[in-house]
């Protein structure tokens, strides 16, 4: 299995080389509609259209665990996805949710603001709009990399592939990332992905019935070390709510062993 993740800037045409990389590698591709569909399959394309692409607000993070929860859920959705083999990820974080596969390959596609407004220029925006549009959609991308995983989405060591597109063609750009993606050094076994994907969704599920059990993850967080083996960590108050943690992990399907090393703050 092997999985191609896309971050862009609007007007760089990241979209159409994603697309055009999953078309000649034969790959699922998965975009907004894509995990628009699976996420209402799954009955979470409420939750889900909150935080795609797109941090909530700052009273719904602030007032709400809700926001957390709903991100677990896109998160299912992309693993979900994942697991019907070889893919290219738009965006959602992709190169950060799949970072700890070797056999990953991440790629940013950027260009300069000139560059970006004549092309969609080209595509029929006009160009108050388009500056406004170019604006809003790094500002909701930037923020969402932020709240997913607290990280910079400018940071080039994030990503494998950085493609300026002021002087490449779709076509060239495509190439240089399918050049990248066929290396034998970036190819793992389907048996190893599939461990991975799991040991990733046990993580966000139990992280999901934390939340849902009023312990978000600035205070409890769920980490699994090897199939089926829970570690959570974190500090709450009294001992009553280390135990309750625990057995919100233990609720989840496909727990096999819980260490809980939640820190009591009173003690």
């Amino acid at each position: 299995m092997h999985f191609i993740t896309f971050s862009r800037k609007m007007g760089t045409n990241g979209t159409a080389i994603a697309k055009l990389v999953a078309q000649e590698l034969q790959y699922n591709y998965y975009g907004t509609e894509e995990i628009e569909r699976k996420a209402g399959e799954m009955g979470f394309l409420k939750d889900v259209r909150e935080v795609n692409d797109k941090a909530p607000s700052a009273l719904k993070r602030l007032f709400s665990y809700r926001p957390e929860i709903f991100l677990d859920r896109l998160y299912l959705v992309i693993y979900e996805l994942a697991r019907l083999g070889n893919a290219v990820i738009l965006g959602r974080g992709g190169n950060m949710l799949f970072s700890s596969l070797p056999y990953a390959l991440h790629v940013r596609v950027i260009a300069s603001p000139e560059k970006r407004m004549r092309n969609l220029l080209e595509r029929g925006y006009k160009k108050e709009v388009a500056a406004m549009l170019m604006e809003k959609t790094d500002q909701e991308r930037e923020s969402f990399i932020k709240f997913a995983f607290h990280r910079d989405w400018e940071n080039p060591e994030l990503y494998d592939v950085t493609l300026n597109m002021d002087k490449l063609k779709i076509n060239t750009a495509a190439d240089m990332v399918l050049c990248a993606a066929r290396a034998d050094e970036i190819r793992g076994s389907t048996a190893d992905t599939m461990q991975s994907l799991d040991m990733m969704e046990l993580a966000v599920r139990v992280g999901t019935a934390l939340a849902e059990a009023g312990f978000p993850s600035n205070y409890v967080s769920s980490f699994v070390d090897a199939p089926g083996k829970v570690r959570l960590t974190g500090v709450v108050q009294v001992p009553w709510e280390k135990s309750e943690a625990e057995r919100a992990a233990w609720e989840v399907s496909g727990v096999k062993a819980v260490e809980n090393k939640i820190e009591i703050a009173s003690r």
